[in-house]
């Protein structure tokens, strides 16, 4: 059974339009949503956490819909943007204890490990935090529960290069215990080394979701990394939308 179905996903604002968005999550896989800004890719994720109603479409979990299933279904997943943006001046434990209280399967041993994974100090509060700090905050927040689906909004945001490297061998070791991780972000090369699938959205349609390996051999050239190959076709699309 797949984590995740998003099916037909659509969301209606004045100016923008999300439309007709359909990929799969599966157990033990990595995928990265990619797309330039303003694509509309925190759109789907709002829309699939129910953060913003959509106008058309289903998001099914563990083969429930979303609708009408939220709080069973969001004890099973987590949910982290980039950094840390409430109580500002509460210290780490603090917002541990708050947050532990929504979940039933909290793991206080495996919080414990996160915080000294990321070298997180308890006692500090996140206004006294680097920004890349503040991201592995969330994420320590995110993963002590053991989510099944980790979706994530820019989660390397504001890491140095080592501590991104950190964060996507975990992924890595996540995925071998069977969770599904899917996360939007604009530095592809992280996706380069631990995605399995791709999800690429342009102007509010979807593009291509697939496997790597088919997104390379479908939309790739002979040596290109993701970056580039998206860098092109976003060229290329803007060029054909100047010569209309």
């Amino acid at each position: 059974m797949s984590i995740c179905e998003v099916r037909n996903l659509c969301k209606e604002y004045p100016g923008f339009k999300l439309k007709d968005v359909s990929f799969t999550l599966e157990p033990g896989t990595i995928t990265g949503f990619i797309g330039r800004n303003g694509a509309g890719k925190t759109t789907t994720l709002k829309s699939m956490l129910g953060h913003v109603h959509p106008s058309r479409g289903e998001v099914y979990y563990f083969g429930l819909p979303c609708a009408g299933n939220e709080n069973l279904i969001k004890q099973r997943i987590s949910y982290s943007t980039g950094t840390v943006n409430y109580y500002p001046k509460k210290k780490l434990k603090e917002l541990i204890a708050v947050t532990r209280r929504f979940y039933a399967n909290w793991d206080d041993a495996a919080c414990a490990a996160y915080l000294k994974l990321f070298e997180l100090d308890p006692e500090k509060a996140p206004c006294e935090l680097s920004e890349g700090m503040k991201v592995k905050c969330n994420l320590m927040l995110a993963l002590s529960h053991r989510a099944e689906l980790l979706i994530l909004d820019e989660p390397t945001s504001g890491l140095d290069p080592f501590s991104r490297d950190e964060l996507t061998e975990l992924f890595t070791f996540l995925k071998t215990r069977g969770a599904a991780i899917l996360f939007s972000t604009h530095i592809t090369s992280d996706l380069d080394k631990c995605a399995d699938s791709i999800v690429y959205i342009r102007s509010g349609r979807l593009v291509l979701a697939a496997e790597k390996s088919e997104f390379r051999a479908r939309l790739g050239l002979p040596g290109e990394t993701l970056e580039q190959t998206m860098l092109r076709l976003e060229k290329e699309a803007r060029n054909e939308a100047y010569s209309v």
